[in-house]
């Protein structure tokens, strides 16, 4: 489906109308103006989303796919035909990026395609756990149970990258006041101390030279400075989209100090969560793992569930196919094998997924509380040293000149 942009007179007022519209051409654009009472002048398709500051500021969020997804739901369940929910919904939506996005998915429906081959058509909005669950739902007739099912999975999920994200800010705040302290010490404290020593002709203490040198280059080869942190970026950005940086990426996750655990079990609660969701809609086995393995976003656990997911193929249990992986974690296969002896794995799994939950509240919240001393304690030290590299040699060379 492709967006137009048109210009075409109304023949009931004769009145010039600038709009856009979806069609799958432009002679389809046409025929649609043509039965809406229209006369083309101009159709155009519209390449793109617009201006940057569009695309900016009408990003859909999670909590705009929360809202749509529940409120379609409802109407589903109110018993309101499938296409008038999605157009009611439509005119209920304020985010105009998802507007058009609806308003394909509506155009496909009435169009006789499925539900879950229309959200298809927009990977970038709804990922394979979402398309999986309204595809199962439409099998089973209980799609407005599903869309609840995908909500209830998406604000868990952005709940819990919430709090960690949280933790992370108070320790980004603080550093950017270190280098804020720094560059001032540099740009004003340091060339006073300097010209006090040229003054009196005498030689400047090492670490005070390297200042003095550190602040001349910033000073006077600033740009070259822009430039290869830009071309350092930009090459780490680079490498960090192919196949070997987005590896050293997730293995730097999950092995870095102090948060590599809690992102381990943001991992593991993330994979539990999605398999309840998926087999408690009536989604098989296997196609469960294959949508987590893409849900969990980490090369390492994908790897992991997929070598499982071979060995649940070959007839094997799932605890028994999980249990060597180093990367899952003990009691995910534990609680799994509990599930397969009653029958119930997504209960199980839905356990395992709140004790992650929780541990990881618990733990953001004591990182949270611990963090705050120790950061101004490093803020401290470094100010200090450098407050203790420039008044030192001060106070040795006044010394010097009073004897």
């Amino acid at each position: 489906m492709k967006k137009f942009v048109y210009e075409a007179r109304d023949r009931a007022t004769n009145q010039l109308v600038k709009a856009s519209l979806q069609a799958e051409s432009e002679s389809a654009a046409a025929q649609l103006l043509v039965k809406q009472g229209f006369v083309p002048l101009s159709i155009k398709e519209q390449i793109g989303d617009g201006t940057l500051l569009s695309r900016l500021t009408g990003r859909i969020t999670t909590k705009d796919k929360v809202v749509f997804t529940r409120q379609l739901a409802t109407l589903i369940g109110a018993g309101l035909p499938l296409s008038q929910s999605l157009h009611t919904v439509l005119e209920q939506t304020s985010n105009k990026q998802l507007q058009s996005v609806i308003a394909e998915i509506a155009a496909d429906v009435e169009g006789g395609k499925s539900l879950s081959i229309a959200f298809g058509k927009h990977p970038t909005v709804f990922d394979g756990v979402f398309i999986s669950l309204v595809s199962a739902g439409e099998l089973s007739g209980t799609l407005d149970e599903s869309l609840q099912r995908v909500a209830n999975q998406q604000e868990k999920d952005a709940d819990t990258m919430s709090k960690i994200k949280g933790a992370l800010t108070y320790p980004i705040i603080v550093l950017v006041v270190i280098f804020g302290v720094l560059a001032f010490m540099l740009f004003t404290v340091v060339p006073q101390v300097q010209k006090l020593y040229l003054d009196l002709h005498k030689q400047l203490p090492f670490i005070t030279q390297v200042m003095v040198n550190a602040a001349y280059v910033m000073v006077h080869f600033w740009w070259i400075v822009i430039i290869v942190v830009a071309v350092a970026v930009y090459f780490l950005l680079q490498f960090m989209k192919t196949e070997q940086g987005i590896r050293f990426k997730d293995v730097f996750k999950v092995r870095v100090p102090v948060f590599g655990k809690m992102i381990q079990k943001l991992y593991m609660a993330r994979f539990t969560r999605t398999g309840q969701t998926l087999l408690g809609t009536g989604v098989s086995m296997l196609d469960m793992l294959k949508v987590s393995s893409t849900a969990v976003n980490n090369t390492l656990v994908s790897e992991a569930i997929d070598r499982a997911a071979d060995k649940v193929k070959g007839g094997k249990a799932l605890s028994t196919a999980l249990e060597p992986e180093a990367i899952i974690m003990p009691l995910v296969p534990q609680m799994i094998k509990i599930g397969e002896q009653s029958g119930r794995i997504d209960e199980m799994l839905g356990k395992v997924a709140q004790v992650y939950e929780n541990e990881l509240d618990e733990q953001i919240k004591t990182i949270s509380t611990a963090i705050e001393p120790i950061l101004m304690v490093v803020l401290a030290v470094v100010a200090g040293s450098m407050v203790g590299a420039i008044l030192l040699p001060i106070y040795g060379l006044v010394n010097g000149v009073n004897i």
